[in-house]
């Protein structure tokens, strides 16, 4: 089973745990990391994201960040993302390739598979910008079905517009965009 630190808003652990089913059914302050991954492109940038796996509890099938997971109890957001990044598309970083860009707030309430899905966490954002080759990756079947290049002015607007295609966080795509002095 998992635990994550309960924090309070500014992500910061208030030195309780929770099991990560009682955080998502109560919608208990948590915390994330989010990894995007860009590359130069023309004029513009692309980023790689992952087609979420059907099975997952939440957006199953919809595009979203490169790489993302919840910070394990006692766990640093640094160490997390890059675990993440290992676990779900086999690239091991060190702490000098993530750039740190910010944080934002996910909270939302929904239902996924009949059941009631309650998000409430602080998501720490970090940038990659080495070379990634696809066709290299190890993808983490459970979690990832697959990932894509995308211009990241689509998918400001498929999450603008609500497609359906993406579920990347809107907050996250700005930071990241801020980051790289992209203007839509």
């Amino acid at each position: 089973m998992e635990f994550f630190d309960i924090t309070d808003d500014n992500g910061i652990p208030t030195g309780k745990t929770i099991s990560r089913n009682e955080a998502h059914d109560k919608g208990i302050p948590h915390r994330t990391a989010h990894i995007w991954i860009v590359r130069k492109s023309g004029v513009g940038y692309q980023v790689l994201l992952q087609k979420r796996s059907a099975e997952k509890e939440s957006f199953p099938g919809m595009y979203d960040t490169s790489s993302a997971g919840h910070i394990q109890a006692g766990d640093d957001p640094l160490e997390s993302a890059q675990r993440e990044l290992h676990e779900e598309l086999g690239i091991m970083v060190n702490e000098e390739d993530l750039t740190f860009i910010g944080k934002f707030h996910i909270n939302y309430e929904m239902e996924f598979h009949g059941k009631p899905f309650r998000d409430n966490e602080v998501a720490f954002v970090y940038v990659y910008e080495k070379t990634v080759e696809i066709d290299n990756l190890v993808l983490q079947q459970e979690e990832v079905d697959e990932v894509r290049w995308f211009d990241i002015g689509e998918v400001y607007e498929g999450c603008t517009h609500r497609d359906g295609t993406f579920c990347v966080p809107m907050e996250g795509l700005e930071l990241v965009m801020r980051y790289l002095n992209y203007a839509p």
